[in-house]
């Protein structure tokens, strides 16, 4: 909206607002479009409108300096004129359109229309009832009356299934759906901010803020509300989420006072009014104009989600939209979505929208794979990279289905040619017109047969059980202090080979409390009693440390009787306060002589200065200027120290050197932190110039050095010895001393003394990595991170280039994962370039959250140790998943091709597929997927990024059992009917009842699915498939549930499942061969794996292969669709020749006996000819002999 138009429709409405809504001095439109301005401009708006600052706080009805009253009427009365501070969410997806997008999976639409084809044909009489004959062999069977009415069964069948299959499928859309809204709002309440309300600084969630609070903003704060600034101390914003610009604005109560919702606070403190909140905030103005087009908009609210997701409140809206969005509108993803992540980068969002996006969504059929895998592709542009299991899962369903289509195509083409020749050339019959539906109900009989190995084949589970896998962590992690913002950040964490951990509040219990100090030349062990100090030096120790802090800082009585007192704000403060009340002084009562608003300039902390100052003014006209800082800091910035009689003496180098020798290093190295307090006096004339930082900042009278200490929290020691033993490397990245910092790593087990590590500075660490230009070499660092494992007095630089120097080196062959713990504003660019940010749930500031992946609720680092574990837990949920279902896969597949091409028909029918396939994706996914961790689990080495998703164990698994199930079903397809001397069910007529036999094959597949799947719950060779099963009632209850329905099936099923009922002798057989799984399963765990050479290949498959197309992607983001479409043929066909070429020199290797050198080299160099002709499409690599 332009100010112009703002301005006509104020002078149009100024009459009838005269007398304001709800008794208040302006009006909300006044107030939005007050907020629309800038800098000088809004100053003398104002100044000229409302008379500064404080006429604006009395139109409000508020006090700058107490806030609201408070009182229930009045406040409600704020929320009906100018609204809550919420943005209205985007309403979720109802249950029929989650069932409408069920219904667009490609296989299921094939299985619908090959149901309604044959349910039409059954209907159909063909005339002239005389001369069925002539159609050969194909009407018999149908004589029976009552059959030929049933033919229209088996469609009803199949549709009933698909039916099922997609409530089931929206089910578990829904479900998660609300789970992530829950966790959504979860964090919204987390979320609080300090306001004054009756004079009192109080935490008020962010939704309860109203218009007219008083805010109190601090270094670190996202704002949650537009405001005027009333004070403020060297403030300065962030506004890049709304305007773009990087460069940070300073912001002061004369100059440029607008404060606006959605924007950081990276420098200062202060305090302001609250203007406007929810959608008449400015953040909120953009969201209402994102939801406003509805349908047509929602491209545009892909790309635009990224503006204001910064804002507090209005997380949930693009998290919850964006994730819940997604699964319908695959179409418009492929479209749109891109755009929106490519704009991302600009505005350098957190990788939310795109990730929780994707992960939301459940990659269905075959194609539905493919096209996932181009969109999680673009979405890797925006967010770091495809999350190491997706990008296995993604590529392995795509081979799979790529395998079942070609199956099934080969299945039908058999099927169509047999009964072709059968029927027009051995028999030798003519094509009669009468005769056509009947050729065409078989036809239709081979294509459904097709499509139910197709829908066998392709693992629709897949996405199904990382989604319930990842839902059930995340919702279990939440007990153990994790709150995970982003999904898929739970999986990275099972990678982490390294986490860089913050010292203070992570390791450490973040409770400051000074306990040596060296005042008046001595070095007290213990805080001295008032009377032994000078009394001047106690007066100026006492107001330097209560003035020169941040008056947010407190002390306050314990909560519980005889606990301890409570620290509010910066905790090295606290100390400090603490000290204070030690030498029985009261910090409040010098703080109230001189309130906040009387602090004359204050330079606060940041990590640049290392230090506060704060100038106050002197009843006679001169200033005196308070500082303190890190010791070695504001040493060197000393010129004098106040001697034994509190007179100050010359403080020369030499003393400062002695100083650190004798004071500062012995505290150091008992894990203290030293602060320096020192004061300077200033002439009222003439008054120095206060920008001058540099000639300000230096020539200060040292009063003492305060050594502060902070315990290692008693659990952290063993939680890293876990990690150490998981394979983990704990790193310490501090802003301490070194001193203090190796004293502290020594403590939590992160060195051990003798060992050969490095402690290095932030300055040594440049030092080392950077070459004379000053820039950073990746060799360099490259020399530097393997060894390290203290960096201190660390800026929030250093730490950013640890982490990426760390993801990016190619030392080792596995690329490390990274997982970083921060609290500070400044840690927020080394939170995002991790593979996992933990960001502080207590000591946190909002930017850290805003660009962490896992919120830890309790600050703790043991904390982390459980991620560890749940992360690796939901990879072997997934693995158990898999060799599970590919066991099934594979088994299904060879029984319908082999049945199919040697009998005409599947012994397995489409709808008995159908249910075996909601057994194994279904049900199995939600089995498998909801084992609760083990300790168990961090006792091994972090899989890499490129180790095969299917191992060698696994892959032994699944052939083993595959074999074992493949005889069973084939010795029952053609002998079975002479084992139990019952009349064969196969070369059955079109519509024939249901068969005794083939009701058995059926029945003995499914037990022998079910005994699997207890054995799938090991899949590290473990023999003891049994061990921790009770602690899933999930899994005991499934299977259960499981042969209930079949018995059901079986018995009452009838000619719908193709089943006749069978006695209890058959039922006994069936169970006894099922059962053989768990006996055969002991078998194949008994052979070694180094005794099967083959199986190291075919896990392989699943990711080396892949490095070309994953590579080319990212060099040619800007290829077109086409021409990509193109490329992938290419690269598919290179592979393809590739694969063969590898084989038969595989082959001929084994023949010879030779080395299995040749055959690795052979296979380097056609993969690296592989990247170059993805790269130059006109290379075509010649296929060797």
């Amino acid at each position: 909206m332009g100010d112009m138009t703002n301005s006509d429709f104020y002078t149009k409405n100024q009459r009838n607002d005269s007398n304001h809504e709800g008794g208040f001095g302006c009006s909300l439109m006044e107030l939005r479009s007050l907020m629309e301005l800038r800098g000088t401009e809004a100053v003398v708006k104002i100044q000229e409108d409302y008379g500064g600052t404080e006429g604006l706080c009395q139109r409000l009805k508020t006090s700058p300096t107490e806030g609201l009253a408070g009182l229930a009427t009045d406040l409600d009365k704020r929320k009906e004129v100018f609204g809550r501070n919420l943005i209205p969410p985007k309403k979720p997806k109802t249950f029929l359109q989650l069932v409408w997008e069920a219904l667009q999976d490609v296989t299921l639409i094939i299985l619908e229309i090959a149901a309604l084809i044959s349910l039409g044909l059954s209907f159909y009489q063909p005339p002239g009832e005389g001369n069925t004959d002539a159609c050969g062999d194909a009407k018999a069977g149908a004589e029976d009356e009552g059959e030929s009415e049933a033919g229209w069964i088996e469609g009803a069948a199949i549709l009933l299934s698909v039916v099922c299959v997609v409530l089931v499928t929206a089910f578990n859309d829904w479900s998660k759906e609300k789970q992530f809204r829950g966790l959504q709002s979860r964090i919204e309440q987390e979320q609080k901010f300090q306001v004054v309300r009756g004079g009192q600084v109080i935490q008020l969630p962010v939704a309860d803020i109203l218009v007219g609070d008083i805010a109190q903003i601090k270094y670190g704060d996202l704002l949650p509300a537009d405001g005027v600034l009333i004070q403020g101390n060297d403030l300065k914003i962030d506004e890049s989420s709304l305007t773009g610009e990087s460069d940070h604005v300073r912001k002061a109560a004369d100059k440029d006072p607008m404060l606006l919702s959605g924007t950081h606070v990276m420098e200062g403190s202060g305090r302001m009014v609250v203007t406007a909140v929810g959608v008449n905030s400015q953040s909120g103005i953009i969201f209402t104009l994102l939801g406003a087009g509805g349908e047509e908009e929602e491209k545009k609210e892909k790309k635009d989600c990224s503006h204001p997701s910064s804002h507090p409140i209005a997380t949930i809206a693009t998290d919850g939209a964006a994730s819940a969005n997604t699964p319908a509108n695959t179409s418009l993803v492929n479209g749109k979505m891109q755009d929106g992540n490519m704009e991302n980068n600009q505005t350098k969002v957190k990788k939310q929208d795109g990730a929780a996006a994707m992960e939301m969504q459940p990659l269905k059929s075959a194609e539905g794979g493919e096209t996932e895998e181009k969109e999680k592709k673009k979405t890797s542009v925006s967010k770091k990279e495809k999350s190491v299991l997706q990008g296995k899962l993604t590529k392995l369903a795509v081979q799979i289905g790529k395998a079942g289509l070609v199956m099934s195509a080969i299945t039908v083409i058999i099927l169509v040619l047999y009964f072709a020749i059968d029927t027009f050339v051995r028999q030798k019959r003519p094509w009669l017109t009468e005769c056509t539906p009947i050729y065409i109900q078989y036809f239709v009989k081979f294509f459904i047969i097709g499509v139910t190995v197709l829908v066998v084949a392709v693992p629709e589970g897949l996405p199904l059980a990382v989604t319930i896998s990842l839902a059930y962590s995340v919702k279990k992690m939440m007990k153990d202090n994790n709150l995970v913002r982003h999904l898929d950040a739970c999986e990275t964490m099972g990678n982490a080979t390294a986490i860089c951990s913050d010292k203070t509040g992570t390791l450490t219990t973040n409770r400051m409390t000074a306990v040596q100090v060296y005042v008046a030349d001595v070095h007290y062990k213990t805080i001295p009693e008032p009377t032994s100090l000078p009394s001047k030096t106690l007066d100026i120790l006492v107001n330097a440390i209560s003035l020169n802090s941040a008056y947010t800082t407190k002390i306050l009585p314990a909560d519980k009787e005889g606990g301890l007192p409570k620290q509010v704000g910066n905790k090295t403060e606290c100390g400090l306060l603490g000290l204070v009340l030690d030498l029985k002084r009261d910090y409040q009562t010098i703080r109230n002589q001189i309130p906040e608003e009387k602090l004359y300039k204050v330079y606060t902390f940041n990590s640049v200065r290392k230090s506060m100052s704060t100038v106050i003014k002197l009843p006679d006209g001169s200033f005196r200027m308070y500082s303190k800082g890190a010791s070695e800091i504001i040493l060197k910035k000393c010129s004098r120290i106040l001697s034994e009689v509190g007179e100050p003496r010359v403080f020369r180098p030499r003393d400062r050197d002695e100083m650190v020798k004798k004071v500062i290093e012995p505290m150091a190295c008992d894990g203290l932190r030293t602060i320096c307090v020192g004061y300077r006096d200033f002439p009222k004339d003439p008054e120095p110039n206060w920008e001058d930082e540099n000639n300000i900042l230096t020539d200060l009278t040292a009063i003492c050095v305060v050594g502060i200490e902070d315990p290692v929290r008693p659990e952290v020691p063993d939680a890293i010895q876990k990690c150490q033993r998981a394979g983990i490397t704990v790193r310490m990245v501090t802003g301490d001393n070194i001193n203090t910092a190796r004293a502290i790593a020594i403590k939590c087990g992160i060195i051990h003394p003798g060992e050969d590590f490095l402690c290095i500075d932030g300055k040594e660490f440049n030092r080392r990595i950077r070459n004379e230009k000053g820039e950073v070499e990746q060799e360099r660092i490259d020399k530097v991170w393997p060894k390290l494992r203290v960096l201190a007095r660390s800026s929030p630089t250093d730490k950013h280039t640890l982490v990426k120097g760390i993801i990016d080196s190619t030392l080792v062959d596995q690329r490390q994962v990274v997982a970083v713990t921060g609290d500070g504003t400044n840690d927020g660019p080394a939170l995002k370039k991790a593979d996992v940010g933990f960001a502080m749930g207590i000591a946190g500031t909002d930017v850290a959250k805003e660009a962490s992946d896992i919120i830890l609720t309790d600050d703790n680092f043991s904390s982390i140790v459980k991620a560890v574990m749940w992360g690796r837990n939901v990879y072997d949920s997934i693995s158990k998943f898999l060799q599970f279902q590919l066991t099934v896969n594979v088994v299904a597949v060879i029984v319908a091709f082999t049945g199919a091409c040697i009998t005409q028909d599947s012994p397995l029918k489409a709808v008995q597929m159908l249910w075996v396939n909601l057994i194994m994706d279904t049900f199995a996914s939600l089995a498998l997927a909801t084992e609760p961790p083990t300790e168990s689990l961090l006792m091994r080495k972090p899989y890499g990024r490129n180790k095969p998703l299917i191992s060698s164990t696994m892959t032994k698994n699944i052939l083993g059992h595959g074999v074992y199930q493949l005889v069973i079903i084939f010795s029952l397809l053609f002998v079975g009917e002479q084992i139990f001397d019952i009349d064969s069910g196969r070369n059955a007529p079109l519509h024939s009842p249901p068969s005794e036999h083939y009701t058995i094959i059926f029945n003995t597949f499914v037990m022998m699915q079910l005994f699997n799947e207890i054995n799938a719950r090991k899949i590290h060779g473990e023999r003891n498939v049994f061990d921790g099963i009770f602690r899933n009632p999930i899994f005991c209850s499934i299977v259960v549930g499981t042969f209930a329905i079949q018995i059901v099936i079986v018995q009452f099923g009838g000619k719908p499942f193709s089943c006749s009922p069978l006695d209890l002798e058959k039922w006994m057989w069936c169970v006894f061969l099922g059962m053989g799984e768990l006996v055969w399963g002991q078998v194949i765990s008994t052979i070694p794996n180094s005794k099967l050479r083959f199986l190291r290949g075919a896990g392989q498959l699943t990711q080396k292969d892949e490095m070309p197309e994953e590579e080319m992607n990212e060099d040619q983001e800007e290829i077109d669709h086409a021409e990509r479409e193109l490329r992938r043929g290419q690269i598919l066909w290179f592979r393809g020749l590739n694969r063969i070429q590898t084989q038969i020199e595989v082959v001929n290797t084994f023949k010879s006996g030779t080395a299995f050198q040749g055959a690795l080299r052979r296979q380097s160099s056609t993969t690296s000819q592989n990247q170059d002709s993805a790269k130059n499409p006109g290379l075509r690599v010649q296929p060797t002999k």
